[in-house]
């Protein structure tokens, strides 16, 4: 991870915020020898499905509505 001064940060900031987001490595600010920031490039989420978007992808196979699951809950 790059440090670096914070007075130099200020003289460059436009340039080492476009560094960051090319290289997508962060970079942490320094004053006094003490990190007091870090600059970090943003992830982008990945695009929503829309919905509806997933329609036939599934068959539905028999009756859901009138189906009879008593075996699957009696207890013995």
């Amino acid at each position: 991870m790059k440090t670096i001064l914070v007075s130099e940060f200020k003289a460059k900031c436009i340039g080492l915020l476009k560094q960051v987001q090319k290289t997508k490595k962060p970079l942490v600010v320094t004053l006094r020898g003490k990190p007091l920031a870090r600059v970090e490039p943003i992830v982008q989420p990945k695009k929503r499905v829309r919905l509806g978007a997933l329609k036939g992808w599934m068959e539905i196979k028999g009756d859901i509505i009138h189906s009879n699951m008593e075996k699957d809950w009696l207890v013995q």
